[in-house]
Parts: structure tokens; sequence; C-alpha cells
């Protein structure tokens, strides 16, 4: 279950587009994001010396969002090797030990549960072309690594890169109430919507970080004439991740993906421009902009209500 966490970030030059130190304020992890231009600035400090595990992201101009994962005795001298030995990453995200107390046995077992989490949620393509064995390790650190594990991707995720987080989204749909009662309680995060236009037979969750598009969702194969040629480069790209495939004269998603927003994911169904919007509707026919609308409504007649309620109680 999530709970509330305290995060702090620091800026050890002011800039906050330079390096930057997250940090949960009751635990021993600390994870540097360093941008590959000011790796001599991470390179000064000391923790650039220490035992750590790290994540490099970027892309090889083809939009897709790509990552390493690695671990070394000592990161600083490792990040210099990747300058020279890849290409792709524009940033690096270096967790450490604040107390110092991590060995080879840690970040060894920490990248291998890192390469394991990572290809899991799916959300990188991952540059790992072997991938870490299992490393011999002890009961007790295992459950330690657990741990720091969990704020390590608590951190990432805080940073802009949530590559070990699995993509939220409710399993089931919410219930529907009656269409001349609509429930305070509907979210538009909460409820399976739908998207049926152009010949589509999409199913989603709207999330917090853009729209979720389920697999055996189907979309039109052909693009339309006036398709954006980004439309274009986006379902190759989807094709060659293995997220989307041709069968049956449809477009169809093998596997779960995330957009960015409802418009992102519907233009990509239809193959052209779309208001997703208006296109993702609810099992009752409401659009997002209706759905929000209504949540936004009964917000509003809850606070009403209460501070009715408080000011009957103090009169």
């Amino acid at each position: 279950m999530a709970r509330a966490q305290t995060i702090q970030i620091y800026l050890p030059s002011g800039n906050p587009a330079g390096v930057r130190v997250a940090s949960i304020t009751t635990r021993t992890v600390r994870v540097f994001e360093v941008p590959r231009s000011l790796l001599g600035e991470f390179l000064q400090r000391d923790e650039s010396g220490q035992v750590g595990v790290y994540y490099l992201f970027g892309s090889d101009g083809d939009e897709v969002n790509r990552a390493y994962i690695g671990q070394s005795g000592n990161v600083g001298e490792r990040l210099k090797q990747h300058t020279a030995g890849k290409d792709f990453w524009t940033k690096a995200m270096v967790a450490v030990s604040l107390t110092n107390e991590w060995t080879s046995t840690h970040v060894a077992f920490l990248e291998w549960l890192s390469i394991g989490r990572a290809a899991t949620a799916g959300r990188y393509m991952l540059e790992n072309g072997n991938q870490a064995s299992n490393p011999h390790t002890p009961e007790p650190l295992e459950a330690d690594c657990h741990e720091f594990l969990d704020t390590i991707a608590v951190l990432l995720a805080t940073l802009g890169a949530p590559i070990l987080e699995p993509v939220q989204h409710d399993t089931a749909a919410t219930p529907a109430p009656s269409a001349s009662a609509p429930s305070a309680t509907d979210q538009p995060g909460r409820e399976l919507l739908y998207f049926r236009e152009a010949g589509c037979e999409a199913r989603g969750y709207q999330t917090a970080e853009g729209m979720l598009v389920l697999a055996g969702s189907t979309g039109r194969v052909d693009l339309r004439p006036s398709a954006p040629q980004s439309i274009h480069r986006s379902r190759e790209v989807l094709r060659e991740q293995g997220v989307t495939e041709s069968k049956d004269g449809k477009l169809l998603f093998a596997k779960n993906h995330l957009f960015t927003s409802p418009s992102a994911a519907g233009s990509i169904l239809v193959g052209g421009s779309n208001n997703g919007r208006i296109s993702w509707k609810n099992a009752r026919g409401q659009d997002l902009n209706h759905i929000e609308a209504d949540t936004l409504s009964a917000v509003a007649t809850g606070e009403a209500t209460l501070t009715a309620a408080v000011q009957a109680v103090i009169s």
C-alpha cells in the first residue's frame, strides 16, 4: 500500500537543470541525476568514487526511450567509460548509499533486481545485451537490497524516470451507476474507457501518466491521407517494439501501452489526428470532458455540504 513520504531534492549548483540529488528523509539511499554534459561536475564529488548502481537514459533519435542498467565499485569511472562506449544516453541516474555501506555484493544484486523489474515494467527498451545473472547473495543482504531498490524506484520516478515502476491502473472497471444519478466517487483514472470510432475497438484507462491502452485493442491498419509524419513514425516504433501488429486487417495491440495523452492514443488508433478528450468514453457514453466535469462538480458539492454542516454546528 502506498504511503506518504517526504522527498528532498538538493541542487548542488543552485541550477534546477544541473546535477540534482534526491533522497527520502528517512532512508539511506541517494540518487544523483547527472546530465551527460555535466558529468565532470559529478566526478568532482566524493560520491562519484563510491560503490553504486546506475541507470543511463536516452534515445538513438528514433523516439524510443532507451536505458542501460549497470553497477560498479567506482561509478564515476564507469560512467566515464560509457562516454566512449555508449552514444545513446543523455543523462545518468546514480544510486549510492548515504552511509557508504554498500559492497560489490549489494550492487550486483541491485543490478540484477533492477534489470528484472525494468524488463517487467516495459517502459524503456533496455540496452543490456547480456542480462546480469543472479549473484549469490546472503539472505539478510537480499532483504536489505529489496528495501534499497524500493527507495531507488521512488526516487527515480520522482526525478522523471519511472523505469522500475509498473504502469498503475485498476484491473477492473468501476461499477456503472444509473445514468440519472452519476456517482460522486467516479474518477477519470478509475473507469474502464472505450474508443469506438472509425472501426476501432479499444479499451483503456486514463492514469496520472496518460492513457493506458490495453492489449487486445484494435485500430485502423491504414493511415489517413492527412496523418502527420509523426504518427507514421510512432506506429513504426510500436511495431518494432512488439506492442502492435497487423492482424486480420486491423492494428492489434499485443501488449498494454501507455501513451502520454488520450489524444496521442486516439491518433495511433485511427491513423490520424484525433481529439481523445471526446473520443474516449465510459460505459455510459460519457466522454472525458463530461466525466471530468462531473467529478469536479461532485467535489464542489461535497465541499459546500461540509461548509454548511460546520456553519450549522458553530451557530
